[in-house]
């Protein structure tokens, strides 16, 4: 089935929040942001800005009914800055005027007089000074300070992932519109419509029920709108709130790169002992993540990350240590993988190191450590794994023996051109680890004419979810799809809704659809079987009729809803789903924490111009555990689009904070993301279709976020073709790999200055 959005997409008819008719007399709002990373405020200036056009109320903290406070998992992060700014574009104050134009105008006639206060960009900085959001926590297994005298070969180091920005194409935005009675309907491009509303309420001192979010779909929000959106919706709520007219506020470009957070960076130490046939026996790692100002999702993502330390590998002895570190930039969040990719990086990282030290293949060691069906994760869960069947599959299915030979081919032949072969395994674990998130709500009504609408906590932003719920509902029926309509995600028709984030969006909020179809459909058979005299076990719904014993009748679905409405038969029903078996006890740090882990296995071709430092990525061929796909196509494009976002931030998306907090690469001149150009020449994706039962919705795992990490595989089929031009390269662990630091690792400055760099490449040249 096609995504039910593809049509309305290709003719520009699909609707987002900045298409949505305006409320006559709606005003237009824009934020003044602190030009400094760290420093207390002394004297805001408004009187220039009041006295401008249009202008009709500028709003600081004073304004605020209730709390001046939108951080979720701790309250440390203010929505309008009072006596203190803790990063480069905070917002101080909230000018409303009755244009676009008119507001901006106004914000850039603000003054503000700021004592400037230390300023910190590093996490390991901020960790030597003890500024901590949360205290550390530390994953353990076995004993691994015992380990290290079995090992043969001990290998330490370090590794730094940068971050990543978002580049949703919609950006940040909330547009509030007054209702009766003090009411506030709030429509907002946000992953977490309960999480907008509980923070709108809580600015503004009401209860919830008296806001309402309702979000269409996002233009896209890979995580950047889980937590972030809370802001703008606080904003337009808090103006629309005492002026009692509608208050929207779209952000720029520019200003949305300046004022939100990004996917964290993380600074790492790695230490790791394998026994003399290469068996991980041992593996200690410390991870400084770099939070920002403020907590925002960084306690969470930090857990994740110690979750997914080991990666795809049993590994019997572990301790994994994590520190959220505050620094003067804006709070980091949640971005796709979640802080798994991050822990994936070191993980592949120190085997690198291993099998370089050893003289071998990465993948000997990868492939030796693989975990299987029953090894238990640093946290307590055992594994149902299916890392070897993918392993295998892609070994024979794209002939990995072949590959190797061309390229050790290519490579003896090409002197200024060289190509790299790596395998990236991934084991990425579904559900929120806050076990409480763990639950997903649906509305579903079904009319008197047959035709049915589904209202779920699902928020669609390009994954498709909708599509999927639409197929529940229509497969449980068993009626055409066309009979079927999703509504937008609102607060007021499902209430508490967990965030469209961790992968378990379709999990969660699709059994809660079959739930509520599945009730009706125990309705509609008990119906049926009055009609026919039958009993209700010889009823079935099949493709729009009722059969009896399997044969058909004079009954078809839409007059067995006719008979059903006429007797008084509820056709409408509000389900709950929770996922089973998860649980987590922070204080052992042992659980059960996801509902299942997903699995698979990408080999990577890349191609590096030894003269340039540039590099185009030839192939990347997957194998990817699917469980059962319920919609293949749309599968596939996540996929696809997850492998190369993956590939932007392991070799282009590099984020330069300057040493005063000032993000330097803030425009799309200045910060590079994939292009055509930079998409792989070649994604294959081979499914591995199993039987084996999970608690993925219709057996159909999970496929946002585990597709993500296949891109770590090209940072190391970089730098595997950069070792073979020049096997003596000191090649740090620091990604993104772009081409500078390609063109540095084939030619270090420790070892060549600039003039031999020259004569270097001339010579290369020369006898090529």
């Amino acid at each position: 089935m096609k995504n039910i959005d593809s049509s309305n997409h290709v003719k520009g008819q699909s609707l987002y929040l900045d298409d949505i008719p305006l409320v006559a007399g709606t005003l237009f709002g824009a934020a003044f942001i602190s030009p400094i990373a760290h420093g207390h405020i002394e004297q805001l200036h408004l009187s220039e800005a009041m006295q401008q056009p249009g202008v009709v109320r500028i709003f600081t903290h004073h304004d605020i009914t209730g709390e001046n406070q939108i951080g979720g998992i701790i309250p440390d992060e203010p929505l309008l800055a009072d006596h203190e700014v803790d990063f480069c574009g905070m917002p101080i104050a909230f000018v409303v005027a009755t244009s676009d134009h008119a507001a901006r105008a106004a914000v850039r006639k603000i003054k503000v007089d700021i004592t400037p206060l230390p300023v910190i960009t590093d996490p390991r900085v901020a960790h030597a000074q003890g500024e901590l959001i949360v205290p550390p926590r530390t994953f353990k297994l076995g004993a691994s300070e015992l380990a290290w005298d079995e090992c043969e070969y001990v290998v330490e180091g370090s590794a730094d992932s940068n971050g990543q920005e978002h580049l949703y194409i919609e950006t940040q935005c909330a547009y509030a519109i007054p209702q009766e009675n003090g009411e506030l309907k709030i429509y907002s491009s946000t992953q977490s419509p309960t999480a907008s509303q509980r923070m709108a309420a809580r600015v503004l001192g009401v209860p919830m029920h008296q806001v309402e979010v309702d979000v269409i779909r996002l233009g896209g929000g890979f995580g950047g709108k889980e937590d972030q959106a809370n802001a703008w919706v606080a904003l337009c709520a808090l103006a629309a709130h005492h002026l009692h007219k509608p208050v929207k506020y779209v952000l720029d470009r520019l200003e949305d790169m300046q004022m939100t957070g990004k996917r964290h960076p993380y600074s790492s130490d790695f230490k790791i002992g394998l026994d003399k046939d290469l068996n991980i026996l041992a593996y200690e790692v410390d991870f400084y993540q770099n939070a920002g100002a403020a907590a925002d999702l960084s306690p969470a993502i930090m857990e994740r990350t110690l979750f997914h330390t080991t990666s795809t590998y049993f590994i019997p002895n572990v301790r994994a240590t994590a520190y959220s570190c505050r620094t003067h930039l804006p709070p980091n969040t949640a971005f796709r993988g979640f802080g798994g990719p991050q822990a994936k990086f070191v993980m592949e990282s120190a085997i690198a190191k291993v099998a370089e030290e050893l003289g071998i293949d990465a993948c000997v060691i990868q492939k030796k450590n693989l975990n299987k069906t029953g090894d238990e994760f640093p946290f307590g869960q055992k594994a149902v794994s299916e890392a070897h069947a993918c392993w295998h599959k892609a070994e024979s299915l794209y002939d990995v023996e072949k590959l190797r030979q061309e390229v050790q081919s290519f490579n003896a032949s090409n002197t200024l051109f060289k190509k790299g072969l790596s395998f990236m395994p991934i084991c990425f674990g579904i559900s929120f680890t806050n076990t409480s998130m763990n639950q997903a709500r649906a509305l579903v009504h079904v009319y008197y004419d047959g035709s049915v609408k589904v209202s779920t906590g699902a928020v669609e932003m390009g994954q498709g979810v909708n599509t999927k719920m639409l197929q529940v509902a229509a497969q449980v029926f068993s009626i055409n799809p066309a009979k079927v309509r999703m509504q937008t995600t609102s607060t007021n028709r499902i209430a508490n809704t967990s965030p469209s984030a961790a992968s378990a969006t379709a999990d969660l909020n699709g059994k809660a659809v079959q739930l509520a179809c599945e009730a009706i459909v125990e309705r509609l058979k008990r119906v049926a079987a009055e009609e026919l005299q039958a009993p209700e076990t010889a009823i079935e719904l099949k493709d729009e009729q009722v059969l009896l014993h399997g044969e058909e009748t004079a009954l078809d679905w839409k007059k067995l809803v006719t008979a059903a409405f006429l007797k008084r038969v509820s056709l409408s029903e509000h389900a709950h789903y929770a996922t089973p078996e998860v649980h987590f006890d922070k204080k052992t740090e042992k659980g059960h924490p996801f509902a299942y882990h997903v699995y698979g296995t990408a080999i990577t071709v890349a191609t590096v111009d030894c003269l340039r430092g540039t590099y185009t990525v030839d192939a990347v061929k997957v194998v990817h555990d699917f469980g059962q796909s319920m919609n293949p196509t749309i599968d596939r494009g996540q996929i696809e689009g997850g492998i190369v976002q993956g590939i932007g931030w392991m070799t282009l998306e590099e984020l330069i904070y300057d040493q005063t907090g000032r993000l330097r690469s803030n425009t799309l001149s200045t910060y590079k993301i994939p292009d055509i150009y930079s998409v792989p020449k070649e994604i294959a994706i081979d499914a591995l279709d199993t039987d084996k039962d999970n608690l993925a919705i219709m057996r159909s795992k999970a496929v946002g976020e585990p597709p993500f990490m296949y891109g770590i595989g090209t940072y190391f089929a970089l730098r595997n073709a950069i070792k073979a031009f020049n096997p003596a390269s000191p090649l740090a662990f620091d990604a993104p790999m772009t081409p500078e630091k390609v063109l540095l690792g084939l030619y270090p400055p420790a070892a060549v200055g600039a003039t031999n760099l020259h004569e270097k490449s001339l010579s290369h040249v020369a006898t090529s």
